[in-house]
Order: C-alpha cells, then sequence, then structure tokens
C-alpha cells in the first residue's frame, strides 16, 4: 500500500498525474511508487545525505528540489549498477524501473518545469533475452483439466472454471480475479475485462468456458457473501472476492496433482499455454491473437510465432535420415 506521507510532494503529484491524466492502474502506481522510492533512497546514499545503509530505514520526504536539480545521467546510471550488481536485477527488473524514471523526469521538466534539464532523456534501456514461453502440452492440458474436476475437491466447480478459462481465454490473472457477473454476455458469450493500462477489451467464450462458468454459479455462495464481492463472480471460501494469492495457490495445486513440475508452470504459463495451443492448433491469425491477449504491441505476441518455427527445426532434427 503507498503511504503518501512518506514521499517528497513532487512524487505524489507525479502519481495524481499517472493517475487522472495517464490513467494508469492501481497496480502500475504501485509500481512508480515503490521504484522511485529506491531511487531516491539510492540518491540519499549516492549524494551522501544520510550514513544509513538499510533502504528500509531512510526516509526519502526531505529530498527537496535543489537537490533533486542535481541528478545527472551518470547518477541515473550509478543506480542502475547498483540494483544489477547488488540486488541482481534481471535485464526486466532494470527497464521496468528505467521506464519509470524516464516517464518520471519527463513529467518533472515537461509538465511541472520543475527541473530544466532531464537527465533521462538519453537513458536507454538494456536488451533483454528473447526466451521462448514455457508452455503445457495439449496433453497435459487436457489432464489439468480432469485434475481440477476432482469429486473430492469441494471447490471443483469453482477451480475447474479458473482452469477452464486460463487455458482457453489466455486471460492474465488481475484479469480473472477481477471479473464481476455482469461483465459476463451470457446471451453472446462473451466478456469485458480490463487488461493493463486500464484497458478494456472483449474476450469471447467458446462453449468449454460458457459451460465451465454456469457449472460454478450453480453453486457459487448466495448467502452471506461480503458486501464488496456481491458481484465477484470467483469467490474465496470466506465469501470475499477471490484473491491472486488464493488462485495462484489453486492453480499449484492443481498442476502438482497433474504430476507436473510447479517450478517451472504458473497461472501466467497458462496464459503462455493457451496463446501457444491456439497458434498451433487454431490457425488463428497473429493479429487476433495480440486482440485476444490485450498485448499493445504485436511484437510481444510473435513469440508464439517463434515457438512454433522452434517447433518445426526440432522435427527436421528429428528426421530419422539425420545422421
Amino acid at each position: 500500500m503507498i503511504n503518501r506521507e512518506d514521499n517528497p510532494e513532487f512524487i505524489n503529484s507525479f502519481l495524481d498525474y499517472s493517475i487522472t491524466i495517464l490513467n494508469k492502474s492501481p497496480n502500475s502506481i504501485k509500481e512508480y511508487n515503490y521504484d522511485l522510492a529506491m531511487f531516491f533512497k539510492y540518491m540519499k546514499i549516492h549524494f551522501k545525505m544520510t550514513d544509513e545503509t538499510d533502504f528500509n530505514k531512510i526516509d526519502i520526504n526531505d529530498f527537496d528540489v535543489n537537490t533533486l536539480k542535481k541528478i545527472t545521467l551518470d547518477d541515473i546510471h550509478s543506480f542502475i549498477s547498483y540494483i544489477a550488481v547488488n540486488n541482481h536485477s534481471k535485464a526486466s527488473t532494470r527497464a521496468r524501473k528505467i521506464s519509470t524514471i524516464r516517464i518520471f523526469f519527463k513529467y518533472l521538466a515537461v509538465k511541472e518545469k520543475l527541473i530544466d534539464v532531464n537527465p533521462a532523456q538519453n537513458l536507454e534501456t538494456p536488451k533483454q533475452d528473447k526466451r521462448m514461453p514455457k508452455y503445457l502440452s495439449l496433453e497435459d492440458s487436457k489432464k489439468l483439466l480432469e485434475i481440477a474436476l476432482n469429486e473430492d475437491n469441494r471447490n471443483a466447480e469453482r477451480d475447474f472454471a479458473i482452469i477452464t478459462l486460463f487455458l482457453n481465454c489466455g486471460m492474465r490473472l488481475s484479469e480473472l480475479v477481477n471479473i464481476n457477473i455482469k461483465d459476463i454476455k451470457f446471451d453472446d458469450a462473451k466478456m469485458t475485462v480490463i487488461g493493463k493500462g486500464n484497458k478494456e477489451r472483449t474476450i469471447y467464450l467458446n462453449n468449454a468456458c460458457m459451460q465451465a462458468i454456469k457449472g460454478y454459479l450453480e453453486v457459487r455462495p448466495k448467502e452471506g457473501i461480503d458486501y464488496k464481492s456481491k458481484d465477484a463472480l470467483f469467490l474465496s471460501e470466506r465469501r470475499e472476492r477471490i484473491s491472486k494469492r488464493t488462485v495462484q495457490h489453486i492453480v499449484e495445486k492443481e498442476l502438482r496433482q497433474a504430476g507436473l513440475d510447479t517450478s517451472k508452470y504458473s497461472t501466467h504459463k497458462l496464459r503462455h499455454t493457451a496463446a501457444t495451443l491456439m497458434y498451433q492448433y487454431g490457425q488463428v491469425d497473429i493479429r487476433a491473437l495480440q486482440e485476444l491477449l490485450g498485448h499493445a504491441s504485436i511484437s510481444t505476441t510473435e513469440i508464439y510465432t517463434h515457438v512454433a518455427n522452434e517447433q518445426v527445426k526440432n522435427a527436421v532434427e528429428s528426421n530419422p535420415l539425420n545422421f
């Protein structure tokens, strides 16, 4: 949770701008706040403004504008180097923090005109390795669905519906937990979800999804539901909107029971599985897949075409005449 009292005013004004004008999601705001807090705590050490080295004990609400103006590109590079070496941050983590810093300083220079020179203007993003996404085979996906609908599981209908939506629609974890019953158009077999950047998109529901949802709604609790959760599709045993952590636990449990490696697969890997299976077996156009997954850039979706290409390569390598 964001504690605004811990922030200098210029960070809070940036967060307000991100919410009201950039229309960023609560998750994005949390990440912005976390990244900037870490950055300015490091700056206090870097500028010898504190003898404290424990980041949890460093206050930044006294960081003033005059000191802010002294920050250079070299200072930002020093921070990125620090998290790479000391925190062993991956390229993707560093890229996210760089993006936050770049947006933040652009806001200060262009919108607030609080600084004359933007030190992050020429800040580059680290090159990231493109890795093939891990995903379940068609056989393993079917096995996972069978395990989810286990009669010994008192939440079988709910858990089966969750796994079904992941594997058929490729939705994100945050999108799944935030589904409301009113978001589902049963006559048209579709629903709306709020994806990254607060962007709304339509997800079409196939017969498997519709049957799984209807099956769960027949047994979904009708009494004693938390007032704030009354519209939620998926409920926890406490009759509250199901949390991300609970869904992750459900998926992990089902994967384990299906004999699948839980260190290799997760809720996000089920999203990869849905995309890969649709591309491989459904002959889905890459643009349609981009729309379905809610990717802002087609380059993000193209990784699934690389998966198919890799399979073609493996098929050639496996030719018995290859000796």
